[in-house]
């Protein structure tokens, strides 16, 4: 199929792109990778009758990361490019170890990271990494400029709080802290595909031991839920995967995430994988917390 006749426009700056946009109400489309829209226009699962790409704006690609401002990277600012940053990865290791997870190369190549974001599929990695770290979405309009919370982020499955006339121009997350741990897997028919079920982690351990811990879920739970284990992982060890808390918590986790069959896993298939990624995923990211932290001290500014 071939998308529907729109109108196309290609703006050369961020404020004619809010001026466009705020005179085409909610008929317009704002494209940026593409990587997420381009498919439901061909597929005239969407149909705007105004597609504005921001593409050709200059100076909106840009990566900046220190460990006293965290991570702030731009609305073009493709996977490949934060995911092959170095200083991001010691700055906030968790981006890198998603977005090596994120489909294929070539999409990686071309898709950008606000954009998957804020296309808010629950099946998708970095909505979920945006939730756990609590990051901030800018967004733009003719009206100003405002910040969204992660939490406050996500209106359902596909389906963000952003208004018709805004654009998201960049996305900020807090850097990694010493004593605190962060990991992500998930399970896929193949690498590349969408997970089955993933889970993401961030653990704070003190002498050995786990004194906080929070995960998220990919294609299981409700998109943005962030659920606190602290109660029953208060205490885990993290040298030792056989301490019966990590199981205790993989239990928890079965009863407590939702799960949803459909024609890729059953609803039982995927509560248990829920149960086994929780304890495991929840242990790395404890692991990861007791090892060497050489990401600090590092100097201030952008990194590109």
């Amino acid at each position: 199929m071939k998308p529907s006749p729109l109108t196309y426009h290609r703006p050369r700056s961020i404020d004619e792109a809010c001026g466009i946009l705020a005179g085409v109400a909610h008929e317009g489309k704002v494209l940026a990778g593409g990587q997420s829209l381009i498919p439901l226009l061909s597929m005239r699962l969407a149909a705007p009758a105004h597609l504005v790409d921001i593409g050709s704006i200059p100076c909106l690609d840009a990566i900046s990361a220190s460990p006293e401002l965290g991570v702030t990277f731009d609305a073009l600012t493709t996977h490949a490019a934060l995911e092959s940053d170095s200083t991001v990865a010691q700055v906030q290791p968790l981006l890198g170890r998603a977005l090596r997870l994120v489909a294929h190369p070539t999409i990686r190549n071309r898709g950008t990271t606000v954009g998957s974001i804020v296309h808010a599929d629950p099946s998708a990695e970095m909505p979920a990494v945006l939730s756990l770290l609590g990051g901030t979405l800018t967004v733009r309009s003719v009206r100003g400029v405002r910040q969204i919370p992660a939490a406050e982020l996500f209106a359902g499955p596909l389906e963000s709080t952003l208004e018709a006339d805004e654009i998201a121009t960049s996305v900020t997350v807090p850097a990694a802290r010493p004593g605190t741990g962060t990991a992500i897997d998930e399970i896929a028919r193949r690498h590349g595909d969408y997970a089955l079920v993933g889970v993401v982690a961030q653990v704070e351990v003190e002498d050995g031991a786990v004194t906080s811990s929070r995960m998220t879920y990919v294609s299981a739970g409700e998109l943005g839920q962030v659920v606190d284990y602290t109660d029953i992982l208060r205490g885990a060890s993290a040298h030792d995967e056989r301490d019966p808390l990590w199981q205790q918590v993989a239990e928890k986790a079965r009863e407590t995430v939702e799960t949803e069959a459909d024609i890729h896993a059953t609803d039982r298939y995927r509560s248990q994988l829920v149960a086994a990624l929780t304890g495991r995923v929840g242990f790395a990211a404890a692991q990861d917390a007791i090892r060497d932290d050489t990401r600090v001290p590092m100097h201030t500014g952008g990194s590109r």
